[in-house]
C-alpha cells in the first residue's frame, strides 16, 4: 500500500467497541462498554492517527506511543483537535498498554476486530512472529473524516521480516503540519 493511495478517501465508517470508566458502576472493575463510531472520532475534527502492530510491543512501546505523547501539545498547537492510536487489540488490552505506559493525551482506539484496519486496507499477516492478522504501521492526517496526508512504512507485506519505523513518526507529522 502506498501512501498516495490512501489520500483523500474517506476514513471507514466503523463502530470501535471501547471501555470506559464510570465510577458509578463501583467495584474493583468501575468500566462500561461504550460503541464509538468513525463520526464520533473524525467527523467536523482535524485528527492525527497513527496505527501500529500492537500494545505491549517493542518498538510501539519504547518510540512509537511515548513520541506522539510527549509531542502532543505541539501536535495540538499546529492545528490537530485529536492525537490516536490504533491497534489490532482489543479494549482491555488498550486500556491496560496505556496506563502500563502513562499515556496521559494520546487516546488509544481498539480495533479488536480488525475492520476499520481492513476496510483501509492496511491488515497484514505477521504469523511469522505468532501475532496473527494486525495493522501495518502508518499515521494518518485526517481533516473531517477525509485522509489529507498519509505516511505507510515501506515494505507493506504480509509476514514481512522487518518493523520499518522511518515515516510514522511524530517527528514527520510534525514536520508535514508545519509545511500546511
Amino acid at each position: 500500500m502506498e501512501s498516495k493511495e490512501l489520500e483523500g478517501k474517506k476514513v471507514p465508517s466503523v463502530v470501535f467497541k471501547t471501555r470506559v470508566r464510570d465510577e458509578s458502576i463501583g467495584g474493583d472493575n468501575p468500566y462500561k462498554w461504550v460503541e464509538v463510531s468513525s463520526d464520533d472520532l473524525f467527523a467536523g475534527k482535524k485528527v492525527v492517527l497513527f496505527a501500529l502492530p500492537g500494545a505491549f510491543t517493542p518498538t510501539c512501546s519504547s518510540t512509537h506511543l511515548p513520541g506522539y505523547e510527549s509531542k502532543y501539545t505541539e501536535l495540538r498547537e499546529l492545528g490537530a483537535d485529536e492525537v490516536y492510536s490504533l491497534s489490532v487489540n482489543d479494549a482491555f488490552v488498550m486500556n491496560q498498554w496505556g496506563k502500563n505506559l502513562n499515556v496521559k493525551n494520546v487516546k488509544l482506539i481498539p480495533d479488536g476486530s480488525g475492520r476499520f484496519t481492513k476496510e483501509i486496507g492496511m491488515m497484514v499477516k505477521k504469523d511469522n512472529l505468532g501475532f496473527g492478522e494486525r495493522s501495518w504501521r502508518y499515521s494518518l492526517y485526517i481533516e473531517d473524516g477525509v485522509i489529507k496526508k498519509a505516511f505507510v512504512e515501506s515494505g507493506f507485506s504480509d509476514d514481512c521480516p522487518d518493523d520499518p519505523f522511518e515515516v510514522s513518526d511524530a517527528e514527520t507529522m510534525i514536520d508535514y503540519l508545519k509545511s500546511k
